[in-house]
């Protein structure tokens, strides 16, 4: 490398030269060239088309062209034609000119996964389904739960004097660790930044994880959300495992603040003097997942039931995130307007327990795709330098994503994707996986990339009840682009469904809409947008579902409420109800279809639907899954 690459520690960032990284799609073929230079934010555009694939990238680094030896060529200046793929640094709106063509960022995902609004759709689904979302920690949103938490701690420790639970805090915005801390005592909480009260989660502190090598380290999996309609998720079969840099104790008030011990943040753990980088993928602070489950595996754990739960809980977690991510969607592309189709990578980080039970820590929209590292090459002098484990990750994922949004490559049709899976409680077999190649792939290996859904449809179909109450809310937006439902519209919903009666006036309904949305209003300070949002219609629709039947458990309300409003939409003078408001518009029939996840064409009319979706839920009442088996392959 040359010394035009190294940068002398506290000399200003401009000073860095720029570090290439190659992206190879395989058999010579090089499909995107970045040069990065991490001195600069300057929103660059450059354009790179090899082998008939336009792609566009979007980056908050300055991007330099330069022709390349294959014949790719480059248009730093940007370019009339229409691109295949569109590659954005940081979210859907770096480039607000894209009409066609697909874009590595969906609207609305950089907010949905904030720790806030993470915590609020899981707690949604645990509502639902308590046993089957018990991967993710007990949550409380700060500061509008201040109060309740300190009351919950408080009798907690009243009935226990030797319960001492330890908490973390996140902010809610937050990101590489800044801002996280442990406390043991609700008053140890840092709410206000000067005169503002603090947007944070805290959440129940893991105290036993299961340590290797004495220390606590956590799971970086990348998943590739493929598309929303229908639902397709990838998930990386290599993933990365960091470490912390000290050896792991139980929280005590010592040692609270030891982030090295208790936070697993490769950006804090690589400052400690204890942070190694190796060569190897099975040694140092950073290593490959496969080789921390051979090791688990050589001491008898079944690591197939590991990478099973951690399949179930990315599946489950999307789920949970995609309802809003649909409202943010339609919002930003209104269906019949131009514009193009989003796919995404995302990184999660999953915590194992000394129970080999896996936990979820948070899910990050941008997760980081660098594939080297600062090296001290002199005192105070620091140089880039490549890094074996993360190109062995990183490389694999924007390849085959690549691979699999290529629009020039053989894919199967909507009507070929299977709802895949097997019946509630039969085993999933561990068949070999195959890949075919189109003829311009040569050698390229198999995809790394393994698709978990729609594969395992009937596994994970009965939960996607929220997104059900989601179709029902974009259904009476009305004006395209808005995210919000007004007074008239929630009136034209619960008339057109038929939910009024004489102990549920109108009157009934507007006082029910404006306490809601008022108490939403308050949580969501920054929200510029008046009206009620998906959350809150949730609540609504819960609270109307506890009404109208009050004899079964919520998660039957739902299913016989969700039944019943989506039985009045399809009857005639629902339709007409509905072409009576406004700018109303129906949610195409397709789209509900593929919000089941059913692509029988036999199941086209809405009364079969219905019927399936009821089917499945109460399939799965009657049994129990087994676990779900998958392979791990690398």
């Amino acid at each position: 490398m040359s010394s035009e690459s190294r940068r002398i520690r506290g000399a200003p960032k401009r000073s860095i030269s720029c570090v290439q990284s190659r992206w190879r799609l395989g058999n010579g073929r090089l499909c995107l060239l970045l040069l990065h230079n991490t001195g600069t934010m300057v929103y660059t555009m450059i354009y790179t088309q090899t082998g008939g694939l336009t792609v566009a990238i979007m980056t908050t680094l300055l991007v330099t062209a330069r022709k390349t030896d294959n014949g790719a060529r480059k248009f730093p200046l940007g370019r009339r034609a229409a691109c295949d793929i569109y590659w954005h640094g940081v979210s859907f709106h770096d480039n607000e000119n894209v009409v066609s063509g697909q874009v590595n960022k969906f609207p609305g995902m950089i907010e949905m996964l904030r720790k806030i609004n993470l915590s609020r759709a899981v707690r949604t689904m645990q509502e639902l389904f308590p046993e089957e979302y018990d991967f993710y920690p007990r949550s409380w949103i700060l500061p509008e739960e201040c109060q309740q938490f300190s009351t919950q701690i408080r009798m907690v420790k009243e009935n226990d004097a030797t319960v001492n639970p330890t908490f973390i805090v996140k902010p809610d915005g937050g990101s590489q660790g800044d801002g996280i801390y442990l406390i043991r005592d609700p008053s140890d909480l840092k709410l206000m930044v000067g005169s503002q009260a603090k947007q944070a989660v805290v959440q129940e502190y893991i105290q036993r994880p299961l340590l290797i090598d004495k220390l606590k380290f956590d799971i970086r999996l990348y998943v590739l959300l493929k598309s929303l309609e229908p639902l397709e998720i990838y998930i990386a079969k290599e993933g990365l495992t960091r470490f912390c840099t000290e050896p792991y104790q139980e929280p005590c008030q010592k040692n609270l603040s030891h982030v090295f011990m208790h936070l697993t943040n490769y950006s804090l753990n690589v400052h400690s003097g204890n942070f190694v980088h190796s060569d190897s993928q099975s040694t140092g602070s950073k290593r490959t997942l496969s080789s921390v489950l051979y090791r688990l595996a050589a001491k008898g754990v079944d690591i197939k039931k590991v990478w099973s739960d951690i399949i179930a809980l990315v599946i489950k977690t999307a789920i949970a995130v995609v309802p809003e991510l649909r409202v943010y969607y339609q919002a930003d592309i209104p269906p019949g307007k131009p514009g193009p189709t989003c796919f995404q990578i995302l990184g999660f980080d999953i915590l194992l327990m000394k129970n080999l039970k896996p936990v979820l820590l948070e899910v990050n929209s941008n997760p980081s795709m660098r594939i080297e590292h600062e090296q001290e090459v002199a005192p105070g002098v620091f140089e880039y330098v490549p890094s074996p484990v993360d190109e062995e990750v990183k490389v694999g994922v924007i390849r085959d994503t690549l691979r699999l949004m290529d629009p020039g490559s053989k894919k199967a049709s909507i009507s070929q994707l299977r709802a895949g899976g097997l019946e509630h409680g039969e085993e999933i077999p561990m068949e070999a996986e195959t890949q075919e190649r189109s003829p311009d792939e040569g050698a390229l290996p198999s995809l790394c990339l393994k698709q978990v859904y729609p594969k395992y449809t009937k596994q994970f179909n009965y939960l996607r009840l929220v997104e059900r109450i989601a179709a029902m809310f974009i259904r009476f937006l009305g004006v395209k682009g808005n995210m919000r439902l007004g007074p008239t519209a929630f009136r034209t919903f619960i008339r057109t469904c038929k939910l009024s009666n004489s102990n549920f006036s109108m009157a009934s309904v507007d006082i029910l809409y404006i306490d809601i949305t008022r108490r939403w209003s308050g949580t969501m300070p920054d929200s510029r947008e008046a009206g009620m949002g998906l959350q809150a219609f949730v609540e609504a629709f819960f609270y109307l579902a506890g009404r109208r039947f009050k004899s079964l458990a919520l998660r039957e309300q739902v299913v016989s409420l969700l039944e019943l409003c989506e039985a009045q939409l399809e009857s005639p003078s629902g339709v007409e109800e509905r072409r009576s408001v406004s700018c109303s518009r129906a949610m195409p029939r397709a789209i509900k279809s593929q919000t089941l996840g059913l692509t029988n064409p036999q199941l086209n009319s809405p009364a079969p639907l219905r019927r399936a979706a009821s089917q499945d839920y109460r399939l799965h009442q009657r049994l129990k899954p087994r676990t779900l088996r998958a392979n791990v392959e690398n």
